[in-house]
């Protein structure tokens, strides 16, 4: 064997080392592209994009402590505690007719060591358009500031409704299920107001409101159609000094879906920030006719104390006296103190 030969001798077999070391080697495979959360700011703060599409949701809520007192607040004694836990997602995009909004909040309440409560659907709702469709609050659910007033009766409703919303103008109309409504919680059975009610009522209520400058104006209707009565609620709300004040008025032809507090009532409050933290409201409201019993009348006073503790924590604290005519004789109540005290912490 020559040097030439022992020369391609050794490049062939160095050859097929190399060749069977390529035919071994591991090839990494290139990480796949990822979509990190994007920030969606076409709805204000809070919402980001469900990844894959171009719908945005935001995720929020609150966590809730507070101790109820007054007489026979829970039925066994004359306080009661309670803990409340709340979700809300509201998610929302733009679309050719416009943005197509939906808002999903469950609620649970812990009122016992025992167990934690149950979770309820509270609201489930989507518009498009003006339009909206759904399980939400009514515009009854709005009042004037502070926790004194009782302006509405039943606020939740399975509707469908139409808005006209024209910024300083606004009205609307709805058409409201009145499912398993009866009467008021609170008001001993044998009262007008204690009605039965057959599943699957109709309800209309209609709202228009207007604003300028620091004063606002709502007048709002309800008519069950059910129990063929209805009742008709004007709130007037100004700028007044450092704070806002507000005048309501409520009239009902007889106990209804919308109102059976009393045949008519008005009611006042006044609310302004003392500090840049602390908010302060006083209240009054009169009832005439109150359960809607001839010649029974009833008045309540109260006070609400709201502090902003911190970012995202705050605390409210109320009391109402309440006095009604004739409690002997029809058991309704007399005269009475009640209130609150609450702990929030909101996300």
């Amino acid at each position: 064997m020559n040097i030439k030969s022992l020369l391609l001798g050794s490049a062939a077999a160095l050859a097929a080392v190399s060749g069977a070391q390529a035919a071994d080697a591991i090839v990494a495979a290139e990480p796949e592209p990822m979509e990190y959360v994007r920030v969606c700011d076409a709805f204000g703060t809070g919402y980001f994009y469900i990844p894959g599409t171009e719908t945005c949701l935001k995720i929020g809520g609150f966590v809730r402590f507070q101790t109820d007192f007054g007489r026979d607040k829970s039925g066994t004694s004359d306080w009661d505690t309670f803990t409340r836990g709340q979700l809300q997602f509201d998610a929302k995009n733009d679309t050719e007719l416009g943005t197509l909004e939906s808002v999903i909040v469950l609620q649970t309440n812990a009122d016992s060591s025992v167990n934690g409560g149950a979770t309820k659907l509270d609201t489930a709702s989507f518009g498009i358009a003006g339009f909206k469709f759904g399980y939400y609050y009514s515009w009854w659910d709005d009042g004037i500031a502070g926790e004194t007033d009782a302006l509405a009766t039943n606020t939740l409703f399975n509707s469908i409704s139409y808005t006209y919303d024209g910024g300083a103008f606004k009205a609307g109309i709805s058409v409201d299920e009145l499912e398993g409504i009866g009467r008021v919680i609170g008001v001993p059975a044998g009262l007008p107001n204690d009605f039965g009610r057959k599943d699957n009522g109709v309800g209309v209520a209609a709202m228009v409101s207007g604003s300028i400058g620091g004063v606002t104006a709502t007048l709002l209707g309800g008519y069950d159609t059910e129990r063929e009565d209805g009742a008709i609620r004007a709130i007037l709300s100004a700028e007044v000094g450092p704070g806002t004040f507000s005048l309501a008025g409520v009239y009902a032809t007889d106990p209804n879906a919308y109102y059976n507090e009393s045949e008519w009532t008005v009611a006042a409050s006044y609310e302004f920030k003392a500090t840049e933290k602390l908010t302060l409201n006083i209240a009054g409201q009169y009832f005439g006719d109150y359960a809607f019993i001839s010649n029974v009348d009833a008045w309540r006073v109260g006070a609400t104390v709201g502090y902003q503790i911190t970012d995202g924590l705050k605390s409210l604290a109320t009391i109402q006296y309440q006095d009604i005519d004739d409690s002997r004789r029809f058991g309704v109540g007399g005269d009475e103190v009640s209130g609150f005290i609450r702990l929030q912490r909101d996300f």
